[in-house]
């Protein structure tokens, strides 16, 4: 996921995030015409995750990078906890501030317990809890410390080194996390499995997160809150999901709503939200027949085979059984795709899809089994929605006739007081 530029000066910050207010912040680089941020203001709760999403170049990064001064302010002021830390010494800012950017920034000549113990190395950790510090923000990224303690970065996968990258950023547990673009370099699938990973993490860590991508997809599946930017980052609309879907303020924000916005709202529920199905598993050791016996008593035409760490390897047919001969090792279907309880159910939808077998296994922080969601759930869900949907759309029909009948009787009484049509006065 990132890189950490600095963190917290000291841990033990409780887990729990810190306000950021914005107060006219404006950055004007010299020799333009106008301002690239101009007059920006705004309340993050501690805690949340707000998505700024906007066009190239609307401002969103550079608002951001202010944030902890990496671009330095032309006008305005930054508190974070209440404190003013406009003029503070931007190092000192910097160390109480996770950043998060595109590639992962880890050094390649360090392992990675090296690069994730770097900054609190830097604040003076002692080296007992620095080792152990390590071991636990690899356990909270979802790697096990024994298998990925000392390899190096070259040593991992994109996804691999993106969670170490977060790992990395909070390390030092700042309560506040900067995030620009961080999936952007990876491949789809490994980026919605980022995006769940970092959902979990936020669920355990209540950090505040401030998170820039130009993809509302992603930032409707992410943020508690999304603001949409127009260009120099004026604020077009700062709501929740939901409202932005249901009620765009204007025709820029449904731009970048878009088409198809019901099945958008399928970005809101995750798959912890619907019903998860227990389904017949065996083991990559079992012997051959007892995986026969058990599929023959589990009244389905499949079972799904698990690897030796419990995590989803094949889905298994009679047929394949009957042609395995004694071994697996050519029999059944890879399992090509997995999601977690974070996930959301377009995800869990696309997953389905792809596999065209009406089902998807969900897996646990480190690809364990825990679960199947089918498609008679997940479309049951998407009926949900656009009933939902409809109702909503009803009620605010009904609430503006309700309006509109209003003002007229308001103006049928004015003619009545008044003798005439509102707004004559009668000679």
């Amino acid at each position: 996921m990132s890189e950490t530029v600095t963190t917290s000066e000291t841990a033990g910050t409780g887990g729990h995030g810190a306000t950021i207010e914005l107060e006219n912040l404006t950055k004007r680089y010299p020799g333009s015409s106008g301002p690239s941020v101009d007059n920006v203001s705004m309340e993050i709760r501690a805690g949340e995750t707000v998505v700024f999403v906007g066009p190239s170049g609307c401002g969103k990064s550079t608002t951001l990078k202010m944030i902890n001064r990496l671009i330095e302010p032309t006008g305005g002021r930054i508190r974070i906890g209440g404190e003013d830390v406009t003029d503070m010494d931007p190092v000192k800012l910097r160390r109480r501030i996770g950043y998060a950017i595109q590639s992962s920034g880890l050094f390649p000549h360090m392992t990675v317990a090296q690069n994730i113990a770097l900054v609190p190395r830097m604040t003076g950790w002692p080296a007992g809890r620095v080792k152990a510090r390590v071991e636990e923000m690899l356990d909270l990224v979802g790697l096990d410390p024994g298998e990925f303690h000392d390899r190096y970065p070259r040593q991992l996968s994109g996804g691999q080194q993106q969670r170490v990258g977060v790992a990395r950023a909070l390390a030092a547990d700042p309560p506040v996390l900067l995030m620009d673009e961080p999936f952007g370099a990876v491949d789809p699938i490994t980026r919605d499995h980022l995006q769940d990973e970092l959902i979990r993490l936020q669920h355990e860590l209540h950090r505040t997160i401030v998170f820039v991508t130009h993809d509302f997809d992603e930032a409707i599946k992410l943020g508690d809150r999304i603001a949409v930017l127009r260009e120099r980052s004026h604020i077009a609309q700062f709501d929740t999901p939901e409202a932005i879907l249901t009620n765009p303020a204007d025709d820029f924000v449904s731009g970048f709503v878009g088409a198809g916005a019901a099945l958008k709202r399928l970005n809101l529920t995750r798959v912890r939200n619907v019903e998860i199905t227990d389904y017949p598993t065996v083991a990559v050791d079992d012997p051959l027949q007892e995986i026969f016996n058990k599929l023959r008593s589990s009244g389905t035409n499949e079972i799904l085979l698990l690897d030796k760490l419990r995590r989803p390897y094949k889905w298994l047919r009679r047929g394949d059984l009957m042609r395995a001969r004694g071994s697996l090792a050519r029999a059944g279907t890879l399992v090509s795709d997995t999601v977690t309880r974070d996930a959301t159910l377009r995800d869990a939808l696309e997953a389905v899809l792809t596999d065209n077998a009406g089902r998807v296994a969900v897996t646990g922080r480190r690809g364990e089994y825990e679960g199947v969601v089918d498609m008679e759930t997940l479309m049951n869900s998407v009926r949900e929605l656009l009933e939902a949907d409809r109702l909503e759309a009803a009620e605010a029909r009904a609430e503006l006739e309700a309006a509109r009948t209003d003002r007229t009787h308001a103006e049928q009484e004015g003619d009545d007081r008044t003798g005439g049509k509102s707004g004559e006065v009668r000679a």
